[in-house]
């Protein structure tokens, strides 16, 4: 399951490289348009380092509950 969690949090740093890109090419069309894509990079950026820190705790507390 941990492997799994792994890899999810990268799934949210692809979400956040696609969000930023886009707004560097939608940006000198029409910057409205980027907001909601700033958006996205900013959750997904925050969803990543959360899931991270979810991670390294659930690790921790199961290597404390097996010893």
């Amino acid at each position: 399951m941990t492997k799994f969690l792994k890899y999810t949090e990268y799934l949210y740093l692809i979400v956040a490289i696609m969000s930023i890109y886009k707004v560097i090419s939608i940006w000198p069309v029409n910057p409205k348009d980027s907001y909601i894509f700033i958006f996205f990079g900013v959750v997904s950026i925050a969803m990543f380092l959360f899931r991270r820190n979810y991670r390294i705790k659930f690790q921790k507390r199961k290597e404390e509950n097996q010893e």
